[in-house]
């Protein structure tokens, strides 16, 4: 499913909040009413209207619209708006039936031409050094499993399994698995 919803339970996701307060926000900042921002995005004015009184179940198709219309990201509709300028966003996005199904909009960096998704795995006390990347490169590691520790120039960090990182990779950086169990993590590299 591609909507944040929040399917009868007692409390929305805070999403759903920020999403509200962010789409009426952004929308007055551009100046426009919500007849016009409609028709911008191809969004019914019925279901923007719904949106900003945080009463609407919204597809990701349409929160894409809304962006593209506004001139801004997905997730600045998203993010709390003490947030903004984050590249980590960490809110819950969507939620299923059974509490443990959801989506989590962990974070987000602008990329001008290429994103790059890799699966990595480390045994343990396996490490991987990088040269650096271009200027403009950026990286986000989530730990799916194990313990990263992560080496950049100025700082040494520690992410566990469910923890994200967001990095410029225009320097020098280590991957390393210093634990006695495998690691794995997602790597999103964007330029």
């Amino acid at each position: 499913m591609s909507n944040i919803m929040h399917n009868g339970k007692p409390e929305a996701p805070q999403v759903l909040q920020y999403l509200s307060s962010n789409v009426r926000g952004y929308r007055q900042q551009a100046g426009l009413s919500q007849t016009a921002l409609a028709t911008l995005s191809g969004v019914s004015r019925r279901m923007l209207a719904g949106i900003e009184a945080g009463d609407r179940n919204v597809s990701l198709a349409v929160l894409d619209k809304l962006a593209a219309a506004l001139q801004i990201s997905f997730s600045d509709l998203v993010q709390a708006p003490a947030a903004r300028g984050s590249h980590l966003v960490g809110e819950l996005a969507w939620q299923g039936e059974q509490a443990a199904s959801q989506a989590i909009f962990a974070a987000s960096v602008p990329a001008r031409q290429r994103v790059e998704l890799w699966q990595w795995t480390l045994m343990p006390h396996e490490q991987y050094h990088s040269q650096p990347d271009a200027e403009g490169w950026h990286e986000v590691v989530h730990v799916i499993e194990g313990c990263l520790t992560l080496q950049l120039e100025q700082q040494t960090l520690t992410l566990r399994a469910g923890e994200t990182h967001v990095f410029n990779s225009d320097q020098r950086y280590t991957y390393a698995n210093r634990g006695e169990s495998p690691l794995r993590f997602i790597r999103n590299v964007s330029f």
